[in-house]
């Protein structure tokens, strides 16, 4: 892959559309320009539990917001590319949909995370979840 190429790139656990900005031995540096699935709260290394010392909080990478991402992780992109607010909010959806189904303690501690990060979206970006 190349400098200016369109990819999908994993961070964490979520997964965006960028443009490569950078290579490195084993790392691309990626400007991120959509969201395809947003990033899971809680503790990552006790997966979908609610009894932890810190239930994490977060957000995904702002727009154009540049990360360094294992070259394993980076794959190449070739579909229509949406509007950075259309798919976080698209994101955050399938996001609730998906713990509104479960109906546990971590989806209930996972939603009630989410509701505060949508709030910071709603001022960064100026977008409405209704």
């Amino acid at each position: 892959m190349n400098i200016g190429d369109l990819v999908t790139a994993h961070y964490k656990s979520g997964k965006y559309i960028g443009t490569i900005t950078g290579i490195r031995p084993g790392t691309y540096t990626v400007k991120i320009l959509s969201v395809l699935r947003h990033p899971a709260q809680g503790d990552l290394h006790n997966p979908n539990e609610a009894e932890v010392p810190f239930f994490h909080e977060r957000k995904a990478l702002a727009h154009y917001e540049q990360a360094n991402i294992p070259e394993s992780a980076v794959h190449p992109y070739e579909e229509a590319l949406a509007d950075y607010n259309e798919s976080l909010i698209a994101a955050v959806h399938k996001l609730e949909a998906r713990l509104k189904e479960r109906q546990n303690a971590f989806s209930a501690c996972s939603l009630e995370s989410l509701q505060s990060v949508k709030k910071e979206y709603e001022l960064m970006y100026k977008v409405s979840f209704e």
